[in-house]
């Protein structure tokens, strides 16, 4: 009873000792000019997006009489019904070397990542060095020799082609950012896998593979994105066959006449994929993002 007493009143000591810190005015004026600021910035930046977007629901006539940023009058799909007759085709291809550039780049620098971060060889060092280079090399000084590489093996034009280049080029980065988080897997943890009798293959896929899944994610999120927006490889080694939608929008300007509505159409159909992809993957890419900055720091 007494200790109860003795708790109570060291509590009321300790709220009548406590004084309420009020903040002063000038506080106040810096957290709305902060707020000011940032609501700008946020309507500077969405800006754009919502000139797309209002200029992709007017008909062509409407989009030479009104402000880019105003609503239509009266909204018509008149645009996204004439882009996705252009972008059906380049879209599939896309979505097809998306897939297969990032599956393939995204396992390469895996099995690289692993080998690099768990297993001692000779060169180990060396090897992992010119990867790093690798990712500092401007595509532009390759293309010449990538072109006769591609003509010799029969790929021009062809998606299969523009699928091995992303996988080669992007394994790099990959093995890079996902060597961070294979070095987190406790050495222990290989160890006991090697005494159980568990080869180098099974070590990867039982242990390293389940315990690394949120950098996996984040890896081939941002390999998605990399590829699917990319256009100087199909520019320069695909043709009609194998065009992807990046390079069927930008045909979309057209020569003589211009029809805004159906590139601000095509514009947003080309977006849409990455952002539902972004919203699904959210989650995962914030705590893959979260655990890269912790394994760098």
């Amino acid at each position: 009873m007494e200790t109860r007493l003795t708790i109570d009143r060291n509590k009321q000591d300790q709220a009548l000792q406590t004084t309420k810190i009020r903040p002063h005015w000038h506080t106040y004026v810096l957290h709305a000019i902060y707020y000011l600021v940032m609501i700008l910035l946020v309507i500077f930046y969405m800006l754009p997006f919502w000139g797309t977007l209002t200029t992709s629901l007017k008909s062509n006539s409407e989009v030479m009489t009104s402000n880019p940023v105003a609503w239509p009058q009266q909204a018509t799909d008149e645009g996204y019904v004439s882009a996705l007759e252009e972008l059906s085709g380049p879209l599939l291809n896309s979505l097809i070397i998306t897939m297969g550039g990032a599956i393939g780049s995204v396992f390469l620098g895996s099995v690289c990542a692993y080998a690099l971060s768990k297993w001692k060889f000779k060169f180990r060092s060396l090897f992992f060095a010119l990867l790093v280079a690798a990712t500092y090399l401007p595509y532009q000084a390759i293309l010449i020799p990538l072109l006769q590489t591609i003509n010799a093996l029969n790929l021009y034009d062809n998606i299969m082609g523009l699928i091995l280049c992303h996988m080669v080029f992007g394994m790099p980065m990959c093995t890079v950012m996902m060597r961070g988080y294979y070095a987190d897997v406790p050495d222990v943890l290989i160890s006991q896998a090697m005494i159980d009798g568990n080869g180098p293959w099974q070590i990867y896929r039982k242990i390293v593979l389940p315990n690394t899944k949120i950098a996996t994610i984040t890896v081939f999120v941002f390999q998605c994105t990399s590829i699917w927006n990319e256009m100087l490889f199909a520019l320069v080694l695909g043709g009609y066959d194998s065009k992807p939608a990046t390079i069927a929008l930008n045909e979309l300007a057209g020569t003589m006449s211009a029809e805004f509505n159906v590139q601000m159409a095509g514009s947003i159909l080309l977006a849409l994929p990455v952002l539902i992809l972004y919203m699904i993957m959210g989650k995962y890419l914030i705590r893959g993002y979260m655990a890269g900055a912790v394994t760098a720091s």
